[in-house]
């Protein structure tokens, strides 16, 4: 698993997500690097896919059922 998989893992918050997020801007700014971050909300991204379009091309990179 992604070690920065956060949502459905036992020690990985929301809240510790973010603090690993502020802890990577603190380094940054430490260095004097600027930072700029954007973020999008994808919660409603999936919903407009038409799935069999979106299976057919997993299928054809290698990723179908078992």
């Amino acid at each position: 698993m992604y070690d920065y998989q956060f949502g459905f893992r036992i020690y990985h918050s929301t809240s510790l997500a973010l603090i690993d997020v502020l802890d990577d801007i603190y380094h940054q700014l430490d260095n004097g690097n600027i930072v700029i971050e954007i973020y999008l909300d994808l919660q409603k991204a999936f919903d407009t896919v038409d799935r069999s379009i979106l299976l057919s091309k997993l299928y054809n990179y290698g990723i179908h059922e078992m």
